[in-house]
C-alpha cells in the first residue's frame, strides 16, 4: 500500500468568531473559502447534514479551492437519523444527486455520523453499507462512519467496514467512545477536545501525539484530520499548529 497524503482541516469555513482570529480583519466574506483552502488541506462540509446544496454552489466551491485540496462531506441526517438505516435508499439517492460530483478530484470522503443512541445492529448496518454507492459519475467514492455508541466496538462491525474499504472515524472526544480500527486504505479523524484557553486549542504534547499518529496513518494511505468541535474558535489555529508539528 502506497504512502498517502496528510490533510488537516476544519469544519466549514464561515464562522463569525474566526474573523480577526483566523481571517484578517475586514476580510471579504466572499473570499473566506479561498483563504481557508489555501492555508489548510481539507474542509469537512457540515451543511450537507441538514440540507442539499445547489449544483452552482458545488461548482463554485470546486473552482475556488486549489488543486491539492479536498472537501469531505457529511452525510445527510435524513439518511442516518431514521430508526432503520436499511430503509434509507431514497434518501441516499437524493443525497448523491445534489451535484457534488462537480468537485471532481477535490471530492474527499463522505462521512456518515450515527446518533449516540444508535446501537450496533449487524443486519441493519450491513444493509446500510450495501446502500452506499462505490462510485459517482465515474469517480470512486470513499466512505467513513462515525459510530458514537460503545456497542460498535465489535469485530463484526470492523469486518463489514473492511469488506467495503470504509474507514471508522477516529474520534478524540469527551462524549463518545474512541474506536480505533484499521478497516480502510485511508484514515479519518475528528479531534474534538480543543480548549479555548489554549491559543492552539491543544497543547504541544497532544499536537505531537496527533502528528505522530498522522505520520503512521500516512504509511498506508491518505489521512484526513479535522479540528471539528470543542472550542470551535480555536479550530483553525489548532489545524495550523498540527500542520507545523508534522515531521518534515
Amino acid at each position: 500500500m502506497s504512502e498517502g497524503r496528510i490533510r488537516i482541516g476544519i469544519g466549514g469555513w464561515t464562522y463569525p468568531p474566526w474573523r480577526g482570529v483566523f481571517y484578517p480583519e475586514k476580510f471579504p466574506q466572499a473570499k473566506e473559502l479561498e483563504y481557508a483552502s489555501s492555508h489548510l488541506g481539507a474542509i469537512e462540509i457540515n451543511a450537507t447534514f441538514y440540507s442539499r446544496q445547489s449544483p452552482k454552489s458545488w461548482e463554485k466551491w470546486g473552482n475556488t479551492a486549489p488543486e491539492s485540496f479536498q472537501f469531505a462531506i457529511k452525510g445527510s441526517r435524513y439518511c442516518v437519523m431514521r430508526s432503520k438505516l436499511a430503509e434509507g435508499a431514497e434518501g441516499i439517492g437524493n443525497f448523491f444527486a445534489q451535484g457534488f460530483a462537480a468537485l471532481g478530484p477535490k471530492l474527499g470522503p463522505i462521512m456518515w455520523q450515527f446518533a449516540p443512541r444508535r446501537k450496533f445492529d449487524r443486519d441493519d448496518i450491513a444493509a446500510f453499507i450495501d446502500l452506499l454507492p462505490s462510485e459517482l459519475d465515474g469517480m470512486m467514492l470513499r466512505h467513513a462512519i462515525e459510530p458514537r455508541h460503545e456497542s460498535f466496538r465489535d469485530p463484526r462491525f470492523f469486518e463489514l467496514c473492511k469488506a467495503r474499504n470504509i474507514a471508522i472515524v477516529y474520534e478524540d472526544s469527551d462524549d463518545h467512545p474512541l474506536i480505533e480500527a484499521d478497516t480502510a486504505d485511508f484514515t479519518y479523524a475528528r479531534l474534538q477536545r480543543m480548549r479555548e484557553e489554549l491559543p492552539t486549542g491543544y497543547d504541544d504534547k497532544s499536537l505531537d501525539g496527533f502528528a505522530a499518529k498522522a505520520a503512521a496513518w500516512q504509511q498506508h494511505g491518505d489521512a484526513f484530520i479535522f479540528m471539528i468541535n470543542g472550542a470551535k474558535v480555536r479550530a483553525p489555529a489548532a489545524a495550523l499548529a498540527l500542520q507545523d508539528h508534522l515531521p518534515v
